[in-house]
């Protein structure tokens, strides 16, 4: 799998291990985000991982339970599953435990879970887990259930305290989400501790960017939550590592009667080729909503204005 940090082991199952891939130091959660509530429960694995020189070990789900239970839900990601490895390689985790969620593992009860999955299966040292965790059919664990099957079963447990949002309430990956769906990119990029980015592969588009002078990569957006639509001051990562400072534009093309919401970027001062490429796309700053203009005219020069501005924002005067 490209993009992972080195170092970083990703198990797709959690029966019959590999001895080298049981025993670690565990994260357990669905981290979709690696925000600051995550990132406090990976830390208090770390701990135990340190202490008692473990490897450090995350545990998540896919697909995510959310979209497992509600397969027709709007999407809601809030990264791929490489943005994921990545960035829990950036932690310094060493085992990536991604847990296939069907039916089976959805009918276990929490100490089904417990016992089949964690002590007989994984055999942690250690299992930390965020201070509102549910797990097991119908939700029923609980940290205190959790610490009380951990020690009948011989793990030792921690549980993170809450994390405080932007708004008093907890650092979530629902409040990353109402943050990005209400055009509040910095709001999410102070739950997540960066900016959010939306990861896809460069396709082709109508071209009409490019007859008006600004030519825009078009990236789909899979299951990723839809950000407010709108102009944005973005920051466009190209997979040889380059960050290049951006405008993104996320809606339907009102004013060429476009239908389906989709990103179009377009990158500063570059003019190569990127069909096929995946970039990662950090929204910055929200500039404008959404409009419909009479003519391409009007649209070219409200977008050069857009430019401008966002290129105060990306590229401040010394």
């Amino acid at each position: 799998m490209s993009g992972h940090s080195r170092g970083l082991r990703v198990v797709e199952h959690w029966r019959d291990l590999d001895p080298n891939d049981t025993g670690a130091a565990v994260a357990l959660g669905n981290f979709d985000g690696v925000h600051l509530g995550h990132r406090q429960v990976i830390a208090e694995a770390a701990r135990a991982a340190r202490a008692h020189r473990l490897p450090l070990g995350v545990i998540t789900f896919e697909p995510h339970p959310r979209r497992w239970f509600q397969p027709d839900a709007p999407p809601f990601r809030l990264m791929t599953q490489d943005q994921q490895a990545r960035a829990l390689g950036a932690l310094g985790v060493d085992i990536l435990y991604r847990l296939p969620f069907d039916a089976a593992m959805a009918a276990l009860t929490d100490r089904d879970f417990a016992e089949q999955v964690l002590a007989k299966g994984l055999k942690p040292a250690h299992v930390s887990a965020g201070f509102d965790i549910t797990f097991g059919k119908g939700r029923s664990g609980s940290p205190e259930r959790l610490a009380a099957l951990g020690a009948e079963l011989g793990f030792a447990v921690s549980i993170a305290p809450k994390v405080d949002g932007v708004g008093g309430g907890k650092c979530s990956s629902t409040e990353v989400r109402k943050a990005i769906e209400s055009g509040r990119p910095e709001d999410a990029a102070r739950l997540l501790g960066r900016p959010f980015a939306i990861e896809g592969v460069v396709v082709h588009g109508e071209k009409i960017g490019r007859t008006i002078g600004f030519p825009t990569a078009n990236i789909a957006f899979g299951d990723f939550v839809r950000p407010a639509e709108g102009i944005y001051a973005a920051r466009t990562r190209l997979p040889d590592g380059r960050e290049i400072p951006s405008v993104a534009y996320i809606g339907r093309r009102p004013t060429v009667n476009g239908s389906d919401s989709r990103l179009e970027v377009n990158l500063f001062d570059f003019d190569e080729d990127l069909y096929g490429q995946t970039l990662d796309v950090e929204l910055i700053a929200f500039l404008r909503g959404d409009e419909k203009f009479a003519d391409l005219a009007a649209m070219t020069a409200q977008i050069a204005r857009d430019c401008q501005r966002a290129r105060e924002i990306l590229v401040p005067a010394w």
